[in-house]
């Protein structure tokens, strides 16, 4: 297979299926790995694609949202288990707020028994908090269709009702100069006021997301921790100077 068939089969790959395993490429492509990883350091340089860890992703645009049904099955372990972490370190007795997304609510099955109280933007994260007998303060406002999120105004509003031990956060953008980001303006700002009303605020966020930005900034980096599944070495240390990372499967 020529170069530029092989390349056109890969960016065919990431349309398709948004993030790609290396071993995927190699299979759809019969070409070797390192002449994979070469294609994709070519195609990421014209900015047509995106490196992660273990494949390559989709380029999305500033203001370009996926649902939260196609968020939900995207990077699950991952999510998982940036999840799990989260939840470890929620204590029993706090106050916390969880954020509208997929990574934060995974959180909720391991919240069962703490004895903690959530207060949530999240639409889609109610049903399962009462299930699981978490006591629960709903935010108002406007209930953003594509998402679940509760947004606007009135929910900037009901936030300053609260205080919070600790915040958890989903980002669709996670870069060193422009922080974490989010491509919807007032889902932003809803963010960014609950990590100014947390002791303690967490950025949750797989690798995809590093290096992405999108329109609206939440925060710079050292405004909130970051839990991600893993960080490459080649950027690692960069990261760790601006803000606490923790990673979840280093």
């Amino acid at each position: 297979m020529l170069t530029p068939e092989r390349q056109q089969k890969i960016l065919e790959l990431v349309q398709k299926q948004d993030v790609v395993k290396l071993q995927d490429f190699v299979d759809a492509t019969g070409a070797s790995e390192s002449t994979i990883r070469r294609d994709l350091s070519q195609l990421e340089e014209a900015n047509k694609l995106k490196r992660v860890h273990g494949g390559a992703a989709k380029v999305y645009q500033k203001t370009e949202e996926r649902s939260i049904l196609e968020k939900a099955s995207i990077n699950l372990h991952e999510k998982k288990q940036i999840a799990k972490k989260a939840a470890e370190l929620v204590k029993d007795g706090d106050c916390i707020f969880l954020d509208a997304g997929t990574t934060t609510f995974q959180m909720i099955p391991y919240l069962e028994n703490k004895q903690v109280t959530v207060v949530t933007n999240g639409f889609a994260h109610i049903q399962s908090l009462m299930e699981r007998g978490v006591t629960t303060y709903i935010v108002g406002g406007f209930m953003k269709n594509k998402t679940g999120a509760i947004i606007g105004s009135k929910a900037n509003q009901s936030l300053l009702d609260y205080n919070f031990d600790k915040a958890f956060i989903g980002a669709n953008g996670v870069h060193l100069k422009s922080g974490y980001t989010t491509p919807d303006p007032e889902e932003a700002s809803v963010k960014s006021l609950a990590i100014k009303l947390a002791n303690e605020a967490f950025i949750l966020a797989d690798s995809s997301k590093i290096k992405e930005v999108t329109f609206a900034k939440i925060a710079p980096l050292h405004s909130a921790a970051l839990l991600i599944d893993h960080l490459d070495e080649s950027i690692a240390a960069a990261y760790r100077e601006s803000t606490i990372v923790i990673e979840v499967m280093s």
